[in-house]
């Protein structure tokens, strides 16, 4: 053995391409500790070694003479570096470990030719490896722009909904779970509103979302900022009730509380060299997976076969909560590019998401198919901030090295320094987030509670509070038809005038209009009453009554107030079946809808008559 080492060698094939390009990927994680050198060169100071062997396998030479060739030799270049040891803990303690990694590594040594190309297409040409600071970074003000987008849309709407004098006041709901929950009322609904429920209080909480948001935007105190944007919001989605329940306000929440693990105390810098935590970025992007494969799963296994066989978009784009005039055009789309489009939904829903643990370059197509399918829904449907925010997640599948091509910076340096003491902390944390997620995505599936061992079903009871380990798919039955609900008032009782909404249809003729990323929850609640209108609607009952009383933050949600001096002395609710205008009406006309007198939902009601009234079975409803 040549005498003149003093590190380690690692002897490759000089002349494979695809030898070259994991070799040079590999000096990137082992750094100075090892020396490489192909054997076209080096194989004449190492006689011992036939020269044919070193064309079959890498080969290890260490200064004491030990010579490791093939996944031996790699693995103990990896622990030489201090990189990923626990790698070479098992090819030296189990058995079966040595000998699947060793026969892998004689399978891909022997198709190099082969595997070559496709190693381009699948992991691509970037020989660095991956890294996140740059990523990390960008996620983190992303995310402070949803957080700014929703406390900025429900601050507008707050008074009206769950204002003291709102639909469903917040300070009666304090006040209920003080009386009943005492001490425990702070983790079983946590809330900041208890330390103070009135208007001002509810809007300071608005306030400082917003101004955290801002700060995480531009990268101030990410680690603090991400705290207190989370509590704030989980505060708001306690006192906001029905009108703050939906799927993207989980979302947010569950991004928002790993967001709080994956930041780095004083800034989030886009030159900050400090890794992020994997694990974390491991959740993210399971959250994504999660979001995505249970949005395909819940549709295959709903019962609907309209999902199965194709037909459900010839419904949605006319039946989805608030739609746009890019619905219409939607849904008049010929069948087939209906039923492909809905074949390309469940690809991306459903097979895509696997790409999001593939190498590098899978990654990135899984990626662009993502923000694919969230663009096309949003152009064509309003979902607030929830496709922004899928967007957002998507981010996680990306590297540095793209986030600098598109920035057009250069890439900080490569670090793998990891905080053990944060490691130590993460893990238990993100590993009961896991396990809490696969239980409410396997029950959200098969639409039943499961059989879970107790200790589990503590640990998925103990942060439901929290919402960090939610259910998720959109339109697991397809609606295939359009009640709506279209509130009059009238100041005799034969004379009425219609109530209109901001966002959701009403008058035929109205033009369908776009408000994402702004939330109109007042709309989107009517749509769901009108799903289920003889439900548990106390909300709707609560509606009618301020608009007897003339309540203008509640009228400041509505488009107009057809009772400007004076509020209504009756109220009442009919339903209509609505249906998009077919091409012939709608160039004759100009109407976008056509609709049909259905029933009386809400019978006519005065102040006198609903005051006393908290059942909505006892107002006909």
């Amino acid at each position: 053995m040549d005498a003149s080492l003093t590190k380690p060698l690692l002897i490759f094939d000089g002349d494979c391409s695809f030898c070259r390009r994991w070799i040079a990927r590999w000096q990137h994680l082992t750094g100075e500790a090892i020396d490489y050198a192909p054997y076209q060169r080096e194989a004449a100071r190492f006689p011992s070694i036939p020269r044919e062997n070193f064309g079959r396998a890498v080969h290890l030479i260490e200064p004491d003479g030990t010579v490791r060739r093939a996944a031996d030799a790699v693995l103990r270049s990896l622990a030489l570096a201090k990189q990923k040891r626990w790698l070479r803990w098992l090819y030296d303690h189990v058995a079966p470990f040595a000998w699947i990694t060793e026969a892998a590594y004689r399978l891909i040594a022997a198709n190099r030719n082969i595997i070559d190309p496709l190693d381009k297409i699948i992991v691509g040409t970037e020989t660095r490896p991956s890294s996140y600071a740059l990523t990390r970074a960008v996620f983190l003000r992303l995310l402070g722009v949803i957080y700014l987008i929703a406390f900025t849309s429900f601050v507008v709407q707050m008074d009206g909904l769950v204002g003291s004098n709102g639909i469903l006041p917040a300070s009666a709901l304090v006040d209920a779970a003080t009386r009943e929950l005492g001490a425990s009322r702070w983790w079983t609904l946590p809330t900041f509103a208890y330390l103070g429920s009135s208007d001002a209080s509810l809007h300071a909480m608005c306030i400082a979302g917003i101004v955290c948001s801002c700060l995480l935007i531009v990268g101030v105190a990410p680690l603090l900022m991400t705290v207190a944007t989370w509590a704030l919001y989980l505060s708001l989605m306690t006192i906001g009730q029905i009108f703050l329940g939906y799927q993207w306000d989980a979302l947010l929440l569950e991004t928002g509380f790993l967001a709080i693990f994956f930041s780095p105390p004083l800034w989030a810098s886009f030159r900050n060299p400090r890794p992020p935590s994997r694990i974390v970025l491991f959740m993210l992007r399971w959250l994504l997976f999660r979001l995505m494969f249970l949005s395909a799963l819940v549709k295959w296994f709903s019962g609907d076969d309209s999902w199965r066989d194709m037909t459900a978009l010839r419904y949605h784009f006319e039946t989805q909560p608030i739609p746009t005039w890019t619905s219409w055009y939607a849904h008049h789309s010929p069948p087939w590019m209906l039923a492909t489009s809905c074949a390309i939904m469940f690809f991306i829903e459903g097979i895509v998401p696997f790409f999001y643990f593939l190498p590098r370059r899978s990654r990135m197509l899984g990626f662009w198919l993502t923000v694919l399918l969230q663009v096309n829904i949003m152009a064509s449907g309003n979902y607030g901030f929830f496709n922004l925010l899928t967007i957002v997640l998507a981010v996680t599948l990306l590297d540095d090295a793209a986030i600098a091509r598109v920035l057009r910076i250069k890439l900080p340096p490569l670090s793998f320094k990891r905080s053990r003491l944060r490691a130590a902390v993460v893990a238990p944390i993100a590993a009961v987030v896991f396990i809490a997620g696969v239980m409410t995505g396997a029950e959200r599936v098969l639409l039943r509670r499961i059989d879970w061992p107790r200790p589990m079903i503590a640990l998925q009871q103990c942060v439901q509070p929290l919402s960090v380990a939610n259910s998720y798919g959109l339109f697991a039955a397809m609606t295939k038809s359009r009640p709506e609900i279209i509130v009059e008032g009238s100041d005799d009782g034969r004379v009425w005038k219609a109530y209109a909404f901001k966002w959701k249809p009403g008058d035929v003729n109205r033009r369908p209009g776009f408000c994402e990323p702004h939330m109109p929850r007042l709309d989107w609640q009517m749509w769901f009453a009108a799903l289920d209108p003889y439900g548990n609607q106390q909300w709707f009952v609560s509606f009618a009554v301020k608009l007897l009383q003339g309540e203008p933050k509640v009228l400041k949600l509505l488009a107009n107030n057809p009772f400007p001096d004076h509020p209504p002395k009756f109220v009442r609710a009919r339903m209509y079946d609505y249906h998009f205008s077919d091409a012939a009406e709608h160039a004759a006309t100009g109407a976008w809808w056509a609709r049909t007198l259905s029933g009386e939902l809400l019978a006519p009601i005065s102040l006198q008559q609903a005051q006393p009234t908290t059942r909505a079975d006892e107002l006909h409803l």
